[in-house]
């Protein structure tokens, strides 16, 4: 019997949003006195308790024991109520010890010398108590004790997880920093859909864009009733003086235990044996995960694998064609194992009155419970399937491979057996694409880990679905769609496809625009590019979302850039994962775009076979204008035997043109040194020494194939703001028989101090500027974006400088629908000054 004066508080952290969740599993998991609280959940028992909740929780983040609650109105009283504590019994001999504080107040302003305060109170009561003060390991602590300020009070506690709880052992190092995230968020999607239950009486998972196989592995361990903590190396609760070790000898015998008769029942005694190495039968297996992507079916099996659960779950990889056969296997599958599976002890809990009941009930009777062996599930409906998503760190929403994978998603949940349940985890949304509401929606996590968890108990009403005709022939595809006025959208970008496929071909052209907002309920700018070097033979396409005009909904005008992505691959017979979109959102202060991309994707195209790296996921533009194609071709034939230089060179694509076509020289300006160091990687890559680079780097970036030197020509790249070096050149003396000038619409860049940029503004000082580096006989090249672009043609003849107009001919085929794209000039000195 535990009686109340052995009992402790303790606070169990999990995702904002989960704490109903949280505060279910651990009534589960036979604790009593739970008290769901913002951001976790309090509860009280003794030392054994939190251990079953450290080796059992899916849902905890960490589980800290509350050793007191102090005043903190200042530094000394701080110290004075930590001093205070009996340290003596709350940390274990020779444990080395760190403190961590978060929060504020008036007086206590550092959260590091918080915690410097609270370190020196515990060394000293320790140097009291046992005669000699413990060491400090900030690194890796066996103690970790976390200070939280609130007000004038502050509650000090120690860990007794260590790392989160959501760290578990089948992640790896290159799963980077988010991945606990996500294992946090399929736990909460799982135990809110009532997986554990439903699992253990027969019914079937599916993941449709199953990614990494985070939430497959969760599943499975549900299945095969595995702790979650089992194989964990690192307790914080080693260094708890209270850390009872025979205890936790015996609950990690009963969770093995409990793993080989949960095994056991999924694959049989002798399939138990091998579960981690072996494949599973896919005749059985009722855990599947789905993915077009071999990479990401790599990375899942790999997970499952570290996780010893290989042969209780499947990853297979299959796209839209392939997806509705596997579903029907697992239905199969499912309906096979109708009835045959027995409920596993963590998922059938404790019963909650029991669990609830006031004063001096046995824990011990709760903990038999919870420990119990499994038992028959009650009578339930016929099992169906749980069918589940989360989607990745950084996924959005308005991405192609997004709405593939949520498309994926809603058409296995139509082809669901009666009865089944769904539920995702992401920017939100289903309820739209399923055209229901959902019957559970909450926000989960906070801040870069917030997301949206929807769950619905019934299946999504049919959409609307616009046959495509299919690009590699065949049965047309069926596309499914917001709105079936996207039909207009599929046939405009099919026709257009046609036509500018066989005029790139003709004309040896790899980038170029497909569609440029021909329809105005779609407006967006779609590019093609062919890839080059080591990414030959692979087709990309970047899609622009014009920003709508205020008259337009923001759910109309999402929903119908929804659909231009599900449409563009599948017209263009591109993998979705090779289609990058952008929105188009006008910045505060002035005619920049704000970048709306995600992660960086870096390829390479050719123009001119000339390799070109570009960046199709991390930037707005991808590193090549297409619109100035003829006019770096211009640049490339006027360049022979000259001087040249680049002026707000961007990434240098210009000066490939200019060195390829026999330049003297070449001088790349521009302010970015991100900029300038792909420049210089794309003369590398195509053989052109940059000025101070090591020989070795002649070849280019790693990956964008090999490149012979061409000549001893040797090409410098400066990095400075254009206006303040054209005058420091001027003072020089130095001049350039041929200029390319393309200055941005506007600039507001930090490194430009106070001073701003606008080309209809500044325009004229900046030709005069470059008229005076020119030779006698030299020619500038002048080109902006801005539309209303109108030359100061008074000033420029007052300063000697003469402009001719050639826009006209310098806009590619591919723009011709656009003729402003850009305005385009050549700048003479008329007279010497």
């Amino acid at each position: 019997m535990t009686s109340k004066k052995h009992e402790h508080e303790f606070f169990a952290t999990c995702l904002p949003g989960v704490e109903s969740l949280l505060s279910d599993e651990l009534h589960g998991l036979a604790v009593r006195k739970v008290r769901p609280l913002a951001g976790g959940v309090a509860f009280y028992g003794s030392p054994e308790t939190v251990l079953r909740v450290c080796l059992w929780s899916r849902l905890a983040g960490r589980v800290n024991v509350v050793v007191g609650r102090v005043d903190a109105f200042d530094a000394d009283a701080l110290y004075a109520g930590a001093r205070n504590l009996a340290w003596e019994e709350v940390l274990a001999e020779r444990a080395s010890i760190a403190v961590r504080a978060n929060g504020v107040n008036g007086e206590l302003r550092n959260t590091q010398f918080t915690a410097l305060k609270v370190k020196d109170a515990v060394c000293d009561r320790l140097a009291e108590a046992r005669g000699a003060r413990p060491d400090v390991d900030a690194q890796a602590p066996d103690a970790l004790i976390e200070v939280r300020l609130r007000d004038d009070r502050a509650t000090i506690a120690l860990d007794l997880s260590g790392a989160s709880l959501a760290r578990r052992s089948y992640l790896r190092s290159e799963d980077g920093p988010d991945a606990p995230v996500a294992v946090a968020q399929a736990a909460a999607l799982l135990a809110a859909l009532g997986a554990p239950e439903r699992l253990a009486i027969g019914w079937g998972f599916l993941d449709p864009a199953c990614d990494d196989g985070i939430l497959v592995c969760e599943a499975a361990a549900l299945l095969a009733d595995q702790a979650p903590g089992l194989v964990r190396d690192r307790w914080g609760f080693a260094g708890w003086e209270r850390f009872d070790a025979a205890a936790w000898d015996d609950l990690l015998a009963e969770a093995d235990d409990r793993l080989e008769a949960g095994l056991s029942r999924v694959l049989g005694a002798e399939g138990a044996a091998s579960a981690t190495a072996d494949a599973p039968d896919q005749r059985t297996v009722r855990i599947v995960g789905l993915s077009a992507s071999s990479p990401a079916v790599a990375r899942a099996r790999g997970h499952l694998r570290a996780a010893g659960l290989r042969a209780v779950a499947s990853v297979e990889a299959a796209g839209p064609e392939e997806a509705a056969a596997v579903e029907e296997r697992l239905t199969r599958a499912v309906e096979r194992a109708a009835g045959s599976f027995a409920r596993p002890a963590a998922a059938a809990g404790a019963d909650r009155e029991a669990a609830s009941e006031s004063g001096e009930a046995s824990e011990t009777a709760d903990a038999a419970r919870a420990a119990a062996p499994p038992a028959r599930a009650p009578e339930s409906p016929r099992p169906a399937l749980v069918i589940a998503n989360v989607a990745p760190s950084g996924r959005v929403e308005d991405d192609a491979r997004a709405v593939a994978e949520q498309t994926a998603c809603v058409a296995a949940s139509r082809r669901a057996p009666a009865g089944s349940r769904f539920g995702f985890v992401g920017v939100g949304g289903f309820a739209a694409r399923f055209r229901i509401c959902a019957d559970r929606r909450v926000t989960i996590g906070r801040g870069r880990a917030e997301a949206v968890m929807e769950c619905f108990n019934e299946a999504p009403c049919e959409p609307a679905v616009i046959a495509v005709p299919n690009p590699a022939g065949g049965s047309d595809v069926a596309v499914e769609v917001n709105d079936a006025d996207a039909a207009q959208f599929a046939a405009r970008l099919r026709k257009m496809a046609r036509e500018r496929r066989k005029w790139a071909a003709r004309e040896n052209i790899q980038c170029y625009r497909l569609y440029d907002a021909d329809l105005p309920n779609y407006a967006a700018a779609i590019d093609l590019y062919e890839g080059a070097g080591s990414a030959a033979g692979t087709v990309y396409a970047h899609v622009a979302e014009y920003a709508p005009p205020k008259s337009v909904r923001a759910e109309v005008a999402r929903a119908r850039f929804e659909d231009m992505l599900a449409i563009v691959p599948v017209v263009l017979g591109i993998r979705p994962d090779h289609v990058f979109s952008k929105a188009r959102v006008r910045a505060k202060g002035g005619g920049q775009y704000r970048d709306a991309g995600g992660r960086s994707y870096v390829t390479y195209t050719a123009e001119d076979g000339l390799l070109c790296e570009i960046d199709l996921g991390a930037y707005l533009d991808t590193g090549i204008f297409l619109d100035h194609r003829i006019t770096r071709e211009m640049v490339g034939k006027m360049a022979a035997g000259k001087r040249f230089l680049n002026l707000f060179a961007y990434t240098g694509v210009a000066t490939l043109h200019a060195a390829a076509g026999g330049a003297a020289s070449t001088t790349t300006v521009d302010l970015s040194q991100t900029y300038l160091d792909w420049a210089g990687r794309n003369l590398g890559a195509n053989g052109f020494t940059v000025a101070g680079s090591a020989p070795e780097r002649r070849g280019g970036p790693r990956g964008a194939g090999s490149a012979r030197p061409r000549g001893r020509t040797v090409h410098e790249l400066v990095r400075a703001d254009v206006t303040r070096w054209i005058q420091q050149m001027r003072r020089e003396r130095r001049t350039w028989d041929l200029i390319f000038v393309d200055p941005p619409t506007f600039s507001n860049s930090k490194s430009m101090g106070r001073r701003t940029w606008d080309v209809q503004r500044d325009h004229a000082e900046l030709l005069i500027g470059v008229s005076r580096l020119l030779s006698a006989d030299g020619v500038a090249v002048f080109s902006c974006n801005l539309r209303g672009f109108k030359p100061d043609t008074e000033a420029l003849a007052k300063a000697g400088v003469k402009i001719e107009d050639i826009t006209a001919s310098t806009i590619p085929h591919d723009f011709e629908r656009n003729p402003r794209i850009h305005h385009c000039y050549l700048a003479r000195r008329a007279s010497s000054n």
